[in-house]
């Protein structure tokens, strides 16, 4: 009896949910419209009630509704991972893409949580059970471990992922690049560069940009030019950042007219990258208290039309 009542508990919370989002209201400005934000707190508040016919439920519906997972769809489990084998085991009986996409948003939260090890278990269990698992599965795990500068475990999830039969993309290399390059750490950069060539793995903007940002990290400017004239050479699209990384680095290493004439070689083909360039110069230069250049820089913004922030606004104005 207590199983039928819990059984009949539950299957009035689905009904109750779906008719939440079926059933008109008189009032339409007050119905729940269906939404990313709506059915990650249905899944939240069915999962800290271990109600997981719900949460079953809710992720076939909403994958079927069109609206995807997010970051906070699992988002119960950080205060309770006692929760976590259950989930798993309700996410293996969604449908295809369901299920796909909700183990995916699993391992980003877990990797969230800085829960590596559980992480990586859900992804190579999504990977031994066909349920879908891709590179990009893999993605939230290394971008958590770069974050931490922890290396050697970025490495092993590479390792890992090899094992799982998923070859790594320039995304997955990329974020132990990017980590290593923050650093200005060159010596491991190249080593990543050189792993990427023996697996086939072409370079994209973001490679480029991390090794950029190393060049200024290490005081090597000439190199961080060198970089980016080659990545033009490859007909690759320069992040705004990635101009951004050799402003900087001139402004704080004091070669405030290498800057300008800098920004001024890129200007007049994309307005957006303009106000960019212009208004990091500006900004740099008034952290270093190079007043006269900053003002300057905002006149020559204002000149061309270009659109700045409230900040540069008003020391144009006081100036």
């Amino acid at each position: 009896m207590l199983a039928l009542r819990n059984f009949t508990s539950r299957t009035r919370n689905v009904v109750s949910i779906f008719n939440a989002f079926t059933t008109q209201n008189p009032n339409p400005e007050q119905s729940p419209i269906p939404s990313c934000t709506r059915y990650d707190d249905l899944i939240n508040a069915a999962g800290r009630e271990r109600d997981f016919a719900t949460v079953r439920y809710l992720l076939n519906k909403r994958s079927r509704d069109g609206f995807f997972n997010t970051v906070n769809t699992f988002k119960f489990i950080s205060t309770d991972l006692s929760l976590l084998d259950e989930l798993s085991k309700h996410i293996a009986r969604l449908n295809g893409f369901a299920r796909k996409s909700s183990y995916n948003s699993l391992v980003a939260q877990l990797a969230k949580m800085h829960r590596i090890p559980d992480a990586l278990r859900v992804a190579e269990m999504m990977s031994t059970n066909d349920y879908g698992a891709t590179a990009s599965t893999f993605h939230p795990i290394l971008n958590a471990l770069s974050r931490k500068k922890e290396m050697a475990k970025a490495w092993r999830v590479l390792e890992a992922m090899r094992a799982c039969g998923i070859q790594p993309d320039v995304t997955a290399f990329n974020h132990i690049l990017t980590a290593f390059c923050y650093i200005g750490d060159l010596k491991s950069a190249a080593n990543v560069l050189e792993s990427m060539e023996e697996e086939g793995v072409a370079a994209d903007s973001r490679t480029y940009d991390a090794l950029v940002l190393g060049a200024c990290k290490a005081g090597r400017l000439d190199g961080a030019i060198s970089v980016l004239r080659r990545m033009m050479d490859d007909e690759l699209p320069a992040l705004y950042c990635t101009y951004g990384h050799v402003i900087k680095g001139m402004v704080r290493s004091g070669y405030n007219a290498h800057a300008v004439e800098f920004v001024r070689s890129f200007a007049g083909k994309d307005p957006k990258l303009d106000a960019e360039n212009f208004g990091i110069l500006a900004t740099h230069l008034i952290s270093m208290n190079k007043i006269e250049e900053a003002y300057d820089a905002v006149k020559e913004m204002e000149n061309r039309g270009l659109k700045m922030g409230y900040q540069l606004k008003d020391f144009y104005e006081l100036n």
